[in-house]
């Protein structure tokens, strides 16, 4: 006889499933517009919560089973303290460590997926096998290589630019591959199988750490996105595995939106990502070519402040340095006091600058930079000849000339910001430190160019005091 009783709950279920994934790619495509990116978010969040709690109160096993109640009291407990314990970070945590914190928060995703395959894969009702293997080794990989990045960013660990990383790293590549066909196609295996998943795990842990360390600060933009993406995908594996829809949507946009921005931020380098891995850019003493680099000029403050109290377009740079200093509000003050007088005011924004991606976007937004005023690289570049002065801010590599016209530097090719194209530039840094290509800026020597030495933020201070005093 057949059963046609119909599975009201579970006919529910899949229905919050499908709305879930609707409000997570409306909440990717408000994300894609500074204004529109709060609202994003809260799309996106209450797509997860609606999918959480219909989980938790529907869900049934394979055989008709609900979630125990001392489960679902056990899964509200932990989902309530990391609630609070990212509510407070999130509230507490510098724009300056926001890179650090999306490494942090990428790295938990990622063991979460790898600690649900390892779980898994002894699990006799089970039967995606190729699924979980691929989860542990992409959540352990997109876990230490996370970690590091970390680490990286926050500087306790140091890039490690031995040549023979790359044959490190292609050999943990093939270990891995070895290790996961064998697993797939032994009918009885030398090693048992709950011993060679543990051996599984920690090679993936080792090649996360492998494939990172070599990575110079200049990429971390680009590595961040896709370690991104790695979590995203291993989540959409833990999908498969439970068989749950909305996991394995939210871990698909999560793939494909940061394997995406990944591309696109090797395109703004000039770079494939093959190159981005094995090239180690960003750490090395990579020189200068053969040109002549001339010498510098300093500008005083009083001079500066005239300059920018009589030009008629401004467009200020911005690059970590600004993040560094925390310079972002001063930065912001400047702008509302140059706007004030009649000046043309913008923000020229690099793909790369920062140590994420959209950094710069991000903290401009948190000093209330009107988000108009912030231009993306290919929108400013065609305005720069008419701007009567360019203030770089801590930017250094994106605002290169030996991008353009030194064949012989690491970053020829990269598309940059034509600051050299304005009629006047001031460049504020500390001092005459390298960026992280560690070549020689050229734009500094120009005959256009004026340097003003010191902490951005100070600079800023004194600089507004002096416009103020005109």
């Amino acid at each position: 006889m057949t059963d046609n009783t119909i599975d009201v709950g579970q006919i529910v279920l899949d229905f919050s499933y499908l709305v879930s994934a609707i409000l997570f790619v409306i909440g990717l495509k408000l994300l894609s517009k500074p204004e529109s990116a709060k609202r994003g978010n809260l799309y996106a969040a209450t797509g997860m919560v609606l999918a959480m709690i219909t989980t938790l109160f529907l869900h049934k096993d394979i055989q008709g089973n609900s979630i125990p109640l001392t489960n679902v009291l056990v899964i509200v407990l932990v989902i309530s303290i990391g609630t609070v314990l990212g509510a407070v970070i999130a509230r507490k945590i510098k724009m300056t460590a926001m890179p650090q914190l999306v490494s942090f928060y990428n790295a938990t995703g990622g063991a979460a997926s790898a600690l649900v395959a390892l779980m898994e894969f002894s699990n006799p009702d089970n039967s995606s096998i190729l699924v979980t293997l691929l989860g542990l080794v992409i959540g352990s990989i997109a876990f230490s290589g996370s970690m590091i990045a970390y680490g990286k960013l926050d500087g306790w660990i140091k890039d490690w630019l031995s040549p023979a990383m790359k044959y490190v790293n292609l050999f943990m590549l093939v270990l891995v591959t070895a290790v996961v066909v064998y697993l797939m196609i032994a009918a009885d295996p030398l090693i048992s199988s709950s011993v060679l998943i543990y051996i599984l795990f920690i090679i993936s842990l080792l090649y996360g750490i492998f494939f990172v360390m070599p990575i110079g600060g200049a990429d971390m933009p680009v590595v961040i996105s896709l370690l991104n993406s790695f979590t995203g995908i291993a989540a959409a594996m833990a999908g498969f595995i439970y068989k749950n829809q909305a996991m394995i949507l939210g871990g698909i946009l999560v793939g494909a939106a940061g394997t995406i921005l990944t591309i696109l931020m090797c395109r703004a380098m000039n770079r494939s990502l093959l190159n981005v891995i094995i090239g180690a850019f960003g750490g090395g003493g990579a020189v200068a070519g053969n040109r002549e680099i001339g010498i510098i000029k300093e500008i005083s403050l009083s001079d500066a402040s005239i300059l920018l109290n009589y030009a008629q377009k401004v467009v200020i740079i911005p690059g970590y340095g600004l993040a560094a200093a925390q310079a972002q509000h001063v930065c912001s003050e400047l702008d509302a006091l140059l706007t004030e007088r009649g000046v043309e005011v913008k923000y020229a924004i690099h793909p790369v600058a920062g140590r994420m991606p959209g950094h710069m976007n991000v903290l401009l937004a948190e000093a209330d930079v009107p988000y108009e005023k912030l231009v993306e690289m290919d929108d400013i570049n065609p305005q720069m000849p008419g701007i009567d002065v360019a203030i770089v801010i801590g930017a250094n590599d994106v605002v290169n000339p030996a991008a353009i016209d030194d064949p012989s530097g690491p970053i020829y090719g990269m598309p940059i910001i034509n600051a050299h194209e304005a009629k006047n530039i001031i460049v504020m840094k500390r001092g005459m430190g390298k960026g992280y290509a560690a070549i020689e800026n050229y734009l500094f020597y120009g005959d256009k160019t004026r340097m003003l030495f010191g902490n951005a933020k100070d600079s800023l201070q004194k600089l507004v005091a002096e416009i103020k005093n005109l």
